[in-house]
């Protein structure tokens, strides 16, 4: 997995969070799959066509809280991730 400081995009903008689909028990393995980026700023009160459930591992930027809810539409158990 990337660290959370080395979170950019090819241009150095910074990303806030990356989410992946694929996980793995063995460390090396993860942070695998496809990818979904969360720039800073974003709010998504709805997950993306495909996304929903399939999140498996995530990284999070330095300076940058990503919060998810159980339910769509922001509703639900909320659970907060930091780097």
């Amino acid at each position: 997995c990337p660290a959370p400081s080395a979170l950019r995009t090819a241009n150095g903008t910074r990303i806030c969070a990356q989410l992946y689909t694929d996980n793995s028990p063995y460390y090396d393995q993860c942070c695998a799959g496809e990818v979904l980026v969360v720039d800073p700023g974003d709010d998504v009160p709805y997950m993306p066509r495909g996304w929903g459930n399939s999140i498996s591992s995530l990284v999070v930027g330095t300076r940058c809280e990503l919060t998810v809810w159980s339910r769509t539409g922001k509703r639900g158990k909320t659970r907060r991730f930091g780097a």
